[in-house]
C-alpha cells in the first residue's frame, strides 16, 4: 500500500468491508460499546450508519482496553446499502470524532471475519524513559523518571517466547476460557529516550500486555534479576506479579491474516515511530497447529439483504 492510494468513486461496493481504523484512547472506555462511556466501536458505527441511512454493525480484530490507542484496528460490517469506497472512507472521516480516523476500506470476501479470521496481533509498548514528565507524548506514552536498562528489560522478556500458560499476566476478571497463548516475539529496545516493547502472539489475555510491561520496569529499574519474568510465568498466580502498566503508552499496531485477504499494508504505527521503518504484515508468521486450523476456518453469517 502507496502512502496515497486512488480511492474509487464510480463502483459501489456491496458485501462484506473491511477497514483500517486508527485512534486515539484516551477518550474512550475502550473499544467495546458500553451504556455508560463513550467507546470507538460506537463513534464507528455511528459515523456508517449516517452515511448508511440505516443501522450498522462493526466487529473489530481484537478488543482494546480503557485509553489504548490503535493504528491498525482492522474492523468488517456488511456494507447494508451500496456506497463507493470513496463514499464510505471519505464519508466515515467527515463523521467520526477527531480522534477517531479510518486509514483504508477495501471489498473482502464473505468469509473474512475481523476476529475470527486473525492469525496473530501485535503490540507496542511506549515508555518515555527520562526525567522531566512528558508534555507532547503525555497521552500516547508512559513516563518513567529513573533510568531503565532495555538490554536487561528484553533479555528477560524472552522467557515468554512459546506456548505457555499466562495466569500470571492475566487481569482478575479476564473472562477467557483459555489461559494459554503462544508469543512470537518480544523484543525490547531503546531509541534515545523511547524504549518500546513490541511483542507478538497468536492473541492476548485480559491486561496481558501492560502486566508483561510492568514486570519489565521492575527489571529494567533493577529491582529483579532477568530470569524474574520466568520465574512469575513458572507460578501462574496474577498476585505476585507487579503492578498493571498504564494503558496510554500501549498501541494495537498489527494484526495478521491469510494472505488471500489481500488486506492492505501500510508503515507500522505509532508515527513516532515511522523511523524504525518496518511496514506491517513484513514478519514471518511461525508456523503452528492454531494458525493452520485457522486458515483452514471459513465463517460464513448470515447476509443482510441490500436495499439501493
Amino acid at each position: 500500500m502507496a502512502f496515497f492510494e486512488f480511492q474509487d468513486d464510480r463502483q459501489p461496493l456491496e458485501g462484506r468491508i473491511a477497514l483500517g481504523v486508527e485512534y486515539d484512547g484516551s477518550a474512550y472506555c475502550g473499544w467495546q460499546r458500553l451504556t455508560q462511556a463513550p467507546s470507538v466501536q460506537a463513534a464507528l458505527e455511528t459515523a456508517l450508519s449516517k452515511i448508511a441511512n440505516t443501522p450498522v454493525q462493526a466487529l473489530c480484530s481484537g478488543r482494546t482496553d480503557t485509553g489504548v490507542h490503535a493504528t491498525r484496528q482492522v474492523v468488517h460490517f456488511d456494507a447494508p446499502v451500496p456506497r463507493t469506497q470513496k463514499a464510505w472512507l471519505f464519508g466515515a472521516n467527515a463523521k467520526l470524532p477527531r480522534d477517531v480516523a479510518v486509514r483504508w476500506v477495501v471489498p473482502v470476501a464473505d468469509d473474512f471475519h475481523a476476529r475470527l479470521s486473525a492469525l496473530a496481533r501485535r503490540y507496542r509498548y511506549v515508555i518515555l524513559n527520562q526525567p522531566s514528565r512528558p508534555v507532547l507524548e503525555r497521552a500516547n506514552a508512559t513516563w518513567c523518571r529513573e533510568p531503565l536498562d532495555a538490554e536487561r528489560m528484553h533479555a528477560a522478556a524472552q522467557a515468554l517466547i512459546g506456548e505457555h500458560d499466562f495466569s500470571s499476566f492475566r487481569a482478575a476478571g479476564c473472562q477467557s476460557k483459555s489461559s494459554h497463548r503462544h508469543v512470537h516475539f518480544i523484543e525490547v529496545r531503546r531509541y534515545g529516550p523511547l524504549i518500546v516493547i513490541d511483542i507478538q502472539a497468536n492473541a492476548f489475555l485480559h491486561h496481558m500486555i501492560r502486566n508483561i510491561a510492568g514486570a519489565l520496569v521492575a527489571v529494567g529499574r533493577g529491582d529483579h534479576p532477568t530470569t524474574y519474568l520466568g520465574e512469575l510465568l513458572l507460578l501462574r498466580d496474577r498476585t505476585q506479579g507487579n503492578v498493571t502498566a498504564p494503558g496510554c503508552g500501549l498501541h494495537f499496531v498489527d494484526v495478521y491474516y491469510d494472505e488471500r485477504f489481500e488486506l492492505p499494508q501500510e508503515p507500522l504505527g505509532p508515527n513516532l515511530l515511522a523511523f524504525v521503518g518496518e511496514w506491517s504484515g513484513e514478519r514471518t508468521l511461525p508456523d503452528s497447529e492454531w494458525a493452520r486450523a485457522r486458515r483452514q476456518r471459513r465463517v460464513y453469517p448470515p447476509r443482510r439483504e441490500v436495499s439501493s
